[in-house]
């Protein structure tokens, strides 16, 4: 009896305990389907998006369900770029680049001549800002090379301690969208794998998925640059060089889902025509599935900006929306937060803003 009172106990207990967490386990158990919604979806305003969402994961993960899809088969991949976090008026990565290039340009004297180097160095980033996620990697590749994994990694880790958004007066690290992270959360708790797929390079955007959004390094999709592999009296390293290896946008994306997960997604989100491949991939699967976009109409608490913009353009990707009944996140009338509120660690660690231009 003793024993039997004392397993109630611990099992009532991890139950309880259960319901008040914030943040869902990653590798969390089966949960009610759309037990979560209140707690992780706060900052979504009860619009047909956030329903939207509610209803399909209730559909696949309620076992009664003809509809039901296996814990296994749960995969939930999403861009990073102005899907999770700001790109404008420059994708964090870039801002990286650009100030790595001004930094070690005394080494290269050459940059002075070539471009887009010599344009940075003179503070003409119009053409730079517009290359997208392909000018990015060139020069993270070029401004890192020689460096080893570790380094590098050091590195990012420590600008992102240190960097700031000049318009929002944030760490970078901070400025993750709340809506989007409460998504993460609410999928995870209700058994999906979350994987991270974008355009930017991989290892640095693994630096800090895990701690920004809650994805392990080993979830990060993105592009690479080539390394050396080199052994020196025993020690092992693996050095960055001034070359990208794959770029991961557009058709590159299912490409390289399918290479790493080996499974289709069930629910895929994007922000821009280069993702439009990925939620066509996603969409044309078995079953129900899930593709959304983030459209961004809001001006005064983020950016406004789809179908002309010179990076970030979404143009065709609103018309398949609409075609193919896609979802469309209104960043304006479907979130009521942008950016969780900012505190007082937060506010300290701004005092150095990073400009980009």
């Amino acid at each position: 009896m003793i024993r039997s009172l004392h397993r109630y106990c611990i099992a009532f207990t991890v139950v309880l305990l259960s319901a008040c967490s914030v943040t869902p386990r990653q590798d969390g158990g089966e949960s009610q389907a759309g037990a979560a919604t209140a707690a992780t979806l706060a900052s979504w305003n009860d619009t047909r998006a956030k329903r939207s969402i509610v209803d399909f994961v209730t559909l696949v993960t309620t076992p009664e369900s003809k509809d039901f899809i296996p814990r296994a088969d749960r995969i939930a991949v999403f861009d990073n770029d102005g899907t999770l976090w700001p790109e404008q008026p420059a994708s964090v990565q870039l801002v990286f680049a650009l100030q790595r290039v001004k930094t070690v340009a005394g080494r290269h004297p050459e940059w002075k001549r070539q471009e887009p180097f010599r344009s940075i160095l003179k503070g003409n980033l119009r053409n730079v800002a517009a290359s997208g996620d392909a000018g990015s990697m060139r020069l993270l590749a070029t401004a890192h090379a020689g460096m080893t994994s570790e380094q590098f990694a050091a590195l990012v880790h420590e600008w992102f301690d240190s960097s700031s958004d000049p318009r929002f007066n944030r760490p970078y690290a901070d400025l993750a969208y709340q809506p989007m992270l409460e998504l993460l959360a609410y999928l995870r708790a209700n058994g999906f794998k979350t994987y991270l797929v974008t355009g930017g390079d991989v290892e640095f955007v693994r630096e800090v998925a895990q701690r920004m959004y809650g994805i392990p390094p080993e979830q990060v999709i993105g592009s690479t640059v080539k390394y050396r592999y080199s052994q020196t009296n025993g020690a092992i390293s693996l050095t960055r060089l001034a070359q990208v290896d794959t770029l991961v946008d557009g058709a590159a994306k299912p490409l390289a889902i399918d290479r790493v997960i080996g499974r289709r997604p069930v629910i895929a989100f994007g922000n821009a025509d280069g993702d439009a491949p990925m939620l066509e991939w996603t969409s044309a699967g078995d079953g129900p599935r899930l593709a959304a976009l983030v459209h961004h109409t809001d001006a005064e608490r983020e950016y406004q900006y789809d179908r002309t913009s010179k990076s970030g353009k979404l143009d065709k990707g609103l018309d398949e929306a609409g075609a193919k009944g896609w979802l469309v996140v209104d960043m304006k009338d479907d979130w009521n937060t942008v950016f969780k509120p900012a505190s007082a660690t937060t506010s300290a660690a701004a005092s150095a803003p990073a400009h980009w231009a």
